[in-house]
């Protein structure tokens, strides 16, 4: 790789000094493709985060069932992430990924005085941020391949002005 990318160097020079600007431009765009790590992708999917819940769990036959309930609003969640990262180019490199999840939540009008917040309400939305980036893995992970390529993962909650999900991937 490192060969390489030194015989691009050589050739960007070389054009440059020929003034052959389409191969410039051509090993130019080679070389900043092979030297720039995957160009991080960003996308935001409006609305309450909505946490992944606990399973459910029913016997049929004598065999135990675990399952999400098929109203559940998480399904629809996960579908709206996987089309927004499929939108922002999304793709299964086969490499290593950092995820950093932003969850803001709606600050409900029961924690508001015409002055600001209320002292007493909460600092923090109450879902748990596991629960939070078990939904966001769940829904990007057939893209990935799997979600066991993430190795690095940040997950921040918080209260905002408007609902949202984004989401960074690098």
């Amino acid at each position: 790789m490192h060969e390489l990318v030194q015989r691009l160097r050589e050739s960007v020079r070389a054009c440059r000094a020929l003034d052959r600007s389409a191969l410039l431009a051509e090993a130019a765009d080679e070389l900043e493709r092979l030297t720039t790590p995957m160009n991080a992708i960003t996308f935001s999917v409006p609305g309450d985060p909505v946490p992944q819940p606990r399973a459910r769990v029913s016997t049929a036959g004598g065999f135990a069932r675990a399952y999400v309930p098929k109203k559940h609003p998480v399904h629809a969640y996960r579908h709206s992430i996987q089309m927004s990262a499929i939108d922002a180019g999304l793709r299964n490199e086969g490499l290593p990924v950092a995820v950093v999840i932003d969850a803001v939540f709606a600050r409900p009008k029961s924690h508001m005085r015409k002055s600001g917040v209320k002292p007493d309400a909460p600092q923090l939305p109450r879902p748990d941020v596991d629960n939070l980036a078990k939904a966001v893995l769940d829904a990007i992970g057939p893209i990935l391949g799997d979600d066991t390529q993430v190795s690095r993962l940040v997950v921040e909650k918080s209260y905002g002005t408007e609902a949202r999900t984004t989401v960074r991937i690098t």
